[in-house]
């Protein structure tokens, strides 16, 4: 008996490491091809949900996007509703259950239009708007008889003819120039023009017409209007929206968002707020006696501010009230149903869910899950189901459903694929840094990992600053595609980071590159010291955006690393200052403009040190990228070759401030894996 039972667990040992063993490290192709999953939103009974899925490819003319809906109590697997060449967006369920209202543009459209697909009946989406301009982001009113939703147009066109005849007239110019009188001239990829998106109703009848909620509304001809979102009022007679009117003073301080109100049969907008806090994302209660929004403190000279969720009483607009005065995180997004937000919250790395009843309180945490993210939560009318996105550090995002302090898969796309693959957890590990900060960092193994060998250590700088090293799954810099080749990996979240208090990620101003390079130096040391398996003697480092400022500071600063990573990263302060698509942040960030040559332009800026330039750096960047324009990766390459530092230059042609494109992604990836193991 007992030597059946040792043959049993000998056995059952033998099986588990040789499942172990065939497991895979992660490839570009395995981390490419998994389906990706978008936001659910869940009927007003709490019965399905539809999210939209898309199949990837590395021909980009044979990626398929689609919608699919599943029944939340799990009787009903995930089905396709949808099976067109054109993706489906901003889809939304009627009120009483029967249609999805949602934005593509299909074969025969110029642009993107609204269409609704009766989900209880079955049978082809019928396309209701058909704007020259397109139309976008459909809202169902509380009747269920009309759709809001952004169409961009030109100025003072107020119908689809007037905006066909600036078009054609347009078409004839001869010459080509941009002419611009205000900043900004450029956002992110693309330069500005002069369309600005304006608000339609259309009834859901058929042969009905949009109407411009925005022809009588006299803030639209100011040189700084920017709208940004809106949503119905609860009787469906006016359209809340949050807009600017001073984004042309950009280059000297921050422009502040606003609310206003607008009838539905037409009236000039009447502003709703006006104290000096920038107000976004509005959404009417579903009682109708609460507007709650965001707020957050505005032109205060702080280079970050975190939201808060405020409560005013509609229509007074009377007793504006913080619901979560003590919450020092930021407040990814929210939803209201039946008296109680739902919200999720960034803490430390993880995106976390919590309900607030609407009269105010303690946030409740949903889940009691530690490893993760929870996003993009949508409710059901009486409160009673949750869903929302779910993912982790070895998972891409799927639909779950929230209940009894935990979350039950709805979706399961990518299941199969990663029971193939080896994606190791990462461990949380925390330090106090030299000036008495706790420093959070992930540590990541690689594939295969074995605690007796020695692995070089790759320290990975996370972009913004303010932003952080979640828990969750990513394309652009995946953690375990990373560390594949057989290296740790190290993501540490330094001052300026999100998701440690207002404070942790405001101390980064007037030090943009010392402090935080300093505490991402000592983690490193700090895990070379606790681990044995890693080889100190063998680390390189990189980073994106803000990660490749600081790729470029530890090239002006230190000569630990081997070899080093820049991607969309300056090298001169100065140049992406005059050059970016946003200033203003900077000079904050710096504590005045370039030409006061303050301490902080003078001591912190890399160009500054390139006579000490001299660890091999492979530079990468997008040519459409306008955040960190192109000129300073090209003068970074100049200093790199005028000191003969070994380098090397992709130029991606087509990409903006991400690498975005399958075969571009594949490529950069290859690039970055030969860069480290030269070197490594």
């Amino acid at each position: 008996m007992l030597n059946r039972l040792l043959t049993v667990m000998l056995l059952v040992l033998f099986t588990s490491i040789s499942f172990a063993q065939s497991k895979q490290a992660i490839t570009h192709e395995a981390m490419w091809m998994m389906k990706r999953v978008g936001a659910p939103q869940v009927s007003s009974d709490g019965k399905w949900v539809v999210f939209n899925v898309t199949d990837p490819s590395y021909n980009e003319t044979e990626q398929v996007s689609d919608l699919w809906i599943a029944s939340t109590d799990k009787n009903n697997k995930p089905r396709r509703l949808t099976n067109s060449k054109g993706s489906e967006g901003g889809y939304q369920w009627s009120p009483d259950g029967t249609y999805l209202a949602f934005s593509s543009k299909r074969e025969g459209d110029d642009a993107a239009q609204i269409y609704l697909l009766n989900v209880k009946d079955g049978g082809e989406a019928l396309r209701i708007t058909n704007l020259s301009t397109g139309a976008a982001s459909p809202q169902w009113s509380p009747d269920g008889k009309s759709i809001l939703f952004t169409s961009s147009v030109y100025p003072n066109a107020f119908t689809d003819s007037a905006n066909k005849k600036i078009a054609e007239e347009r078409k004839k110019i001869k010459y080509k120039a941009r002419v611009y009188s205000s900043f900004p001239i450029r956002d992110f990829d693309h330069w500005r023009d002069d369309k600005q998106p304006h608000l339609f109703v259309q009834s859901i009848e058929p042969n009905s017409l949009a109407k411009d909620l925005f022809t009588n509304v006299s803030i639209v001809n100011k040189e700084g209007f920017s709208f940004i979102s809106a949503s119905w009022s609860k009787d469906g007679t006016e359209v809340i929206f949050s807009a600017s009117t001073d984004l042309n003073t950009a280059a000297y301080q921050e422009p502040t968002t606003n609310l206003y109100k607008v009838s539905v049969k037409g009236s000039d907008a009447i502003k709703l707020t006006g104290d000096g806090d920038d107000y976004s994302n509005a959404q009417m209660s579903s009682d109708g006696k609460y507007l709650l929004c965001y707020a957050s403190a505005n032109n205060n000279y702080k280079v970050y501010n975190i939201n808060k969720l405020v409560r005013f009483e509609w229509p007074s607009m009377q007793n504006k009230t913080f619901l979560t005065p003590a919450l020092d995180r930021p407040i990814n997004s929210y939803t209201e149903a039946n008296g109680n937000i739902i919200m999720s919250v960034e803490d430390q790395g993880n995106d976390k869910l919590f309900s607030l009843p609407i009269a105010g309180g303690k946030p409740q945490l949903l889940s009691n899950n530690p490893v993760g993210c929870y996003n993009a939560a949508s409710v059901s009318a009486d409160g009673q189901t949750i869903v929302c996105n779910y993912d982790n550090a070895s998972m891409p995002t799927e639909v779950v459903k929230i209940g009894n302090n935990n979350h039950v898969f709805i979706s399961s796309f990518n299941e199969e694929k990663l029971k193939t693959l080896d994606l190791p957890k990462p461990d949380v590990v925390w330090m106090t840094s030299s000036r008495g900060k706790k420093i959070r960092s992930l540590l990541l193994k690689p594939a295969g990992f074995d605690a007796n060998k020695k692995y070089p250590l790759f320290v990975v700088f996370h972009g913004g600053p303010a932003g952080s090293w979640k828990d969750n799954w990513g394309y652009r810099w995946n953690y375990h595609l990373l560390a594949a080749p057989g290296y740790v990996v190290l993501l540490t979240d330094y001052t300026g980071s999100t998701g440690y208090g207002d404070k942790f990620a405001q101390d980064i101003q007037f030090d943009p590159f010392e402090g935080p390079s300093n505490e991402i130096n000592e983690a490193a040391a700090d895990v070379i010291k606790r681990y044995a398996f890693i080889d100190g003697t063998k680390q390189a480092g990189g980073g994106a955006s803000y990660g490749g400022h600081l790729a470029n500071w530890m090239q002006a600063t230190t000569s630990q690393y081997k070899c080093l990573i820049s991607h969309a990263g300056l090298v001169n302060s100065e140049a992406q200052y005059g050059t970016s698509d946003v200033i203003w942040g900077r000079e904050v960030m710096n504590g005045g403009a370039p030409w006061t040559q303050n301490k902080v332009w003078k001591d912190q800026n890399p160009i500054r040190y390139a006579a000490k330039f001299k660890t091999p750096i492979l530079v990468t960047v997008g040519e459409q990228d306008f955040r960190v324009p192109i000129n300073n990766s090209l003068e970074n390459w100049a200093a790199l070759q005028r000191m003969k530092v070994p380098s090397k230059l992709l130029v991606f042609p087509e990409e903006n401030h991400w690498i975005l494109r399958a075969e571009n992604s594949r490529f950069w990836y290859s690039e970055v894996h030969a860069w480290l193991k030269k070197y490594l």
